[in-house]
């Protein structure tokens, strides 16, 4: 981790106040935290941070208020389900600057923890204006981002703030960078990318830049068939982007060029209907039915897959390999994530894998805790994965 800062960089923090920018956009319900999951991963870092000594300011974003003050995207909510993760107080400031947020900073002493109004109720927050971030530093003398999730955005809280005051990757931040640092910057190869999900448009330089980085990309879901019709194929009445044939093309001959070797379906679970439980056939993809819908790839092709994974050290996984909220329109993709959580216990595979679709499609397979890291972060992990710079991440590089 020598390329970050981390917290193990930043000396002792007895007495400090330690800005936190955290996320701690939950799902709520009739107030209440229905999924605390994002505040179940910050909260070792906290408590850690308070423990030592600190006084923690906590700085968060909640929904889209746009620069106003909606009641709706009030960050007290949140308050008790925190308090109960790091089994301590939290205070609640009414602002995240100025007075409310001085007054509060003022009062803390040392190991305790406060929570400081949504960051997103000042327009200077998105646009990153230099006269927010400074309002936000002047309550800090040290900044740490555990919000990855948020790190692809040029924000004040986000970026801002570690151009203002000795910055640090949290601990949560800290696993993120080095899982995705084993998948893609300095992996064990060879190296496979397995990229699903509905369509190639989403993920053009997703796969763009993968192509010319993994030895072996596998390409599932609804946006196989946009290849498989770039090949000439018939997909009936498939899911498919017939109008990226040209780009699926380009595609595969980068991948040619670049030695990457492509793994498409080569047979499909097929159906007249998109809905649980449907009549379906296993059929060869050169010989889908004109009236079906390919809805899942079938068991020559997870075999393939597997067996793919099976050279390989490292797996890179973003996206399902068909319709998997339908039964049994799931059974590849819970099939190659079992042989992948197998592998990685085994000890014979790095597995990183990340993207709202692809948490849940491990959680529906029963494997997310046996890979090596799931990432949360959605946006972010996708454009790391595009090979973008993330504003957040870059500043916390070390220097020299």
């Amino acid at each position: 981790m020598s390329a970050f800062r981390t917290l193990d960089d930043a000396g002792s923090l007895t007495g400090k106040r330690v800005l936190m920018r955290v996320d701690l956009n939950v799902p709520m319900e009739n107030g209440r935290v229905t999924d605390a999951t994002r505040i179940a991963r910050v909260a070792p870092t906290i408590r850690e941070v308070a423990e030592k000594g600190a006084k923690v300011i906590l700085l968060a974003h909640f929904g889209r208020p746009k620069g106003k003050r909606e009641p709706k995207d009030s960050l007290e909510p949140v308050v008790p389900a925190l308090a109960a993760a790091l089994g301590r107080e939290v205070a609640f400031a009414a602002d995240c600057v100025g007075e409310a947020a001085a007054q509060a900073v003022a009062a803390l002493k040392d190991g305790d923890v406060l929570l400081l109004e949504n960051t997103r109720y000042h327009p200077g927050e998105e646009k990153n204006e230099a006269a927010f971030a400074d309002a936000l530093a002047a309550n800090g003398d040290v900044y740490v981002n555990e919000a990855f999730s948020a790190a692809h955005r040029a924000h004040a809280s986000t970026e801002g703030l570690a151009h203002r005051l000795p910055a640090y990757a949290g601990r949560e931040m800290q696993a993120e960078l080095e899982a995705l640092t084993k998948g893609l910057e300095s992996p064990q190869r060879p190296v496979i990318a397995l990229v699903g999900g509905a369509k190639v448009s989403s993920k053009i330089d997703l796969l763009e830049n993968l192509v010319a980085k993994v030895d072996m990309l596998v390409i599932g879901g609804g946006m196989a068939n946009t290849f498989l019709h770039a090949q000439g194929k018939s997909v009936g009445k498939s899911l498919c982007e017939k109008d990226l044939a040209e780009t699926a093309t380009r595609i595969l001959a980068a991948a040619e060029k670049a030695g990457c070797r492509i793994i498409l379906p080569v047979d499909a679970v097929a159906a007249t209907e998109f809905k649980a439980q449907a009549p379906h056939d296993t059929v060869s993809v050169d010989a889908v039915p004109e009236a079906s819908m390919i809805l899942d790839a079938g068991p020559r092709s997870v075999a393939e897959i597997n067996a793919a994974i099976d050279e390989a050290k490292t797996l890179v996984w973003n996206g399902p390999l068909g319709a998997f909220e339908l039964a049994p329109f799931d059974a590849a993709t819970v099939a190659a994530a079992k042989h992948a959580a197998g592998r990685t216990k085994a000890g014979h595979l790095v597995s990183v894998a990340g993207g709202g679709d692809t948490v849940a499609a491990l959680n529906h397979a029963g494997v997310a805790q046996d890979f090596t890291y799931v990432s949360t972060a959605g946006g972010a992990f996708l454009e790391w994965l595009e090979g973008k710079a993330l504003p957040g991440v870059e500043a916390l590089r070390a220097k020299g």
